[in-house]
């Protein structure tokens, strides 16, 4: 695979693919929201069914995440009105379009660890 990188120029600075997939994805509750909601029945998922798998994170920072991965197309975001009002994400075509890559990555790295030199 040839890449054309950049010769004395800072590659952030340049249009490059990698950096342009983790601004979107990058932060660290984007892909375990990803991968929830792909691996939910039909892929899609309610609110509190989030928060409750997403361990840790606040929803504050869920409601973030999931507005910027609405804005960038990943997921969809469908809201009833109910009482009380029930919102369920599911994957948008981007964001399938997405999930091979990120099941090759998973490989990868999975291979990795499985190989790994124990260094100091």
């Amino acid at each position: 695979m040839e890449q054309n990188l950049p010769v004395n120029e800072n590659i952030y600075e340049t249009d490059c693919p990698i950096l342009y997939a983790m601004r979107i994805i990058g932060q660290k509750w984007k892909l375990p929201i990803l991968w929830y909601i792909a691996d939910s029945q039909g892929q899609t998922i309610r609110y509190k069914e989030l928060e409750r798998r997403v361990v840790g994170i606040t929803a504050t920072m869920l409601t973030k995440c999931l507005r910027e991965l609405e804005a960038d197309r990943l997921i969809c975001r469908k809201q009833y009105n109910t009482i009380p009002p029930m919102v369920e994400y599911s994957l948008a075509d981007r964001g399938k379009s997405l999930i091979p890559a990120l099941e090759s990555v998973y490989s990868w790295a999975e291979e990795q660890m499985r190989t790994r030199i124990n260094l100091p």
